[in-house]
């Protein structure tokens, strides 16, 4: 991954306006989070309802289970445990987007950002030109009022807003100059670079999310690297909950609670988690994960045993 996948999840996340929930991101999306450090905070989108854990493509809402934890109840998956991190979310710090967009244009004036409204902000005075930051240029197009607001003499409005398609069609007034966002501006060295047309971005490389960090798992056990398969398989938060609990076990044998509690998972036994449900079967993605599972873990049903012998230091030595 490099910085230009983070550029546009700050691009995203703006033109959104609203927190996204972690498990709607993409693993590029995820690792970004971390190469941009203060950009994104952390939040809570809502506490009545949220995305499936299981699936994560439904919103369900949130129940407690009777025994002090949550469930979410999908509308596809039914009642699915829930993890603390299976409700939280992701938000775009704006104010650090725009201090860092003013220091990227040289605008030195003292005073801040103004908010105009309707998700447009007026960073200041670059080179004798009113800058603005909105989150849609259509709705300008459409009202250009608010230019005739900040226009000053003998100088030219530029605006900055995400790319996309109505915006590229766009036909604004006379004397408005369009910075997409996405395009002329890169997140480099943890601040904002101004690029001028046709200039590339510096492309800083990242590590691969997925590469095997923890013998066939990534550094968060959400990937599992198998011989069998071409293609890492992505596992949900609580999947990597139980692996990593698991190869924290170092390859001795336990019992089920042990794992779930280390987990901090509600379910009872490890396997819950990787089960296939009866609409799922034949789904690639579900089969891979249960296909894993099989794989890495082992099981002394009578005695209640769990293991993972890739996890013991022998195994690694071998």
């Amino acid at each position: 991954m490099s910085t230009h996948e983070a550029w546009s999840l700050v691009c995203r996340l703006f033109a959104g306006g609203t927190p996204v929930f972690r498990g709607a991101l993409s693993p590029a999306e995820i690792q970004a989070c971390t190469t941009l450090g203060a950009a994104v905070k952390p939040t809570v989108i809502n506490r009545t309802f949220t995305l499936c854990p299981y699936c994560q493509l439904r919103n369900g809402q949130i129940f407690g289970d009777g025994q002090g934890g949550q469930v979410c109840q999908c509308p596809d998956c039914g009642a699915i445990p829930l993890a603390a991190e299976d409700r939280a979310a992701v938000m775009l710090d704006e104010n650090w987007l725009r201090s860092r967009l003013r220091m990227a244009l040289e605008i030195e004036s003292r005073d801040g950002a103004t908010d105009i409204g309707d998700g447009v902000w007026r960073l200041g005075e670059a080179r004798k030109g009113p800058v603005l930051l909105a989150r849609d240029l259509i709705p300008l197009c459409i009202n250009p009022s608010v230019f005739d607001r900040v226009h000053v003499a003998a100088g030219s409005v530029r605006v900055i807003t995400p790319a996309s398609g109505e915006a590229r069609r766009a036909r604004l007034p006379a004397g408005i100059e369009w910075l997409p966002l996405d395009e002329r501006f890169a997140f480099y060295g943890g601040g904002i670079s101004f690029l001028q047309p046709g200039e590339e971005p510096a492309r800083i490389e990242v590590a691969d999310p997925r590469t095997p960090v923890h013998g066939p798992f990534s550094s968060d056990f959400r990937w599992v690297t198998l011989a069998d398969r071409p293609e890492p398989i992505h596992c949900s938060e609580g999947q990597a909950a139980v692996f990593r609990a698991l190869w924290g076990f170092k390859g001795q044998k336990v019992k089920a609670e042990a794992i779930m509690t280390r987990a901090d998972l509600s379910s009872d036994k490890p396997n819950d988690l990787f089960k296939v449900r009866t609409r799922d079967k034949g789904k690639q993605h579900y089969e891979d994960q249960h296909h894993a599972y099989e794989v890495l873990v082992k099981t002394h049903k009578r005695d209640g045993l769990y293991w993972m012998p890739c996890a013991s230091p022998d195994f690694a030595a071998a």
